[in-house]
């Protein structure tokens, strides 16, 4: 089973339209393309839809290494405002791996590479395996 295979298992970042694109160990890369569907009162991208992409971004790079884990707090600050159009990508990068817990920063930049959000979040390693490694 592939990393893209097992979090197609992940139902709502599925039906939000969360596409994992790459993963490899401790990296992950998504995308997410704005509709009317992901706007707000305001007709912005609603956060919830950002912090739905950069969470799966960082479940696949924590998962990488063929363990289950599971976030333990996560944090967001929204930088820059999107819409309807525009394609999102989070990048999760592994900056800390210990024997049970790991810390991960993603950045969530729009189609130009203009910085939306950006998203810290640590984990834990409960240790059951995962039907995949990369």
């Amino acid at each position: 089973m592939t990393p893209q295979e097992f979090f197609k298992k992940d139902r709502f970042a599925e039906q939000t339209g969360v596409e994992l694109l790459e993963v490899r160990e401790g990296y992950s890369k998504a995308q997410l393309i704005i509709t009317e569907e992901h706007l707000n009162a305001g007709h912005r991208t609603q956060g919830g839809a950002i912090f739905t992409l950069a969470d799966l971004a960082l479940a696949a790079a924590a998962n990488s290494h063929g363990a289950l884990a599971f976030s333990l707090s996560s944090n967001i600050t929204f930088l820059r405002g999107s819409g309807p159009g525009d394609t999102l990508y989070a990048e999760a990068r592994e900056r800390y791996i210990g024997r049970t817990t790991g810390y991960y920063q993603i950045d969530v930049t729009n189609q130009d590479g203009k910085l939306i959000a950006t998203f810290e979040s640590s984990v834990f390693r409960k240790g059951d395996p995962l039907p995949f490694r990369v």
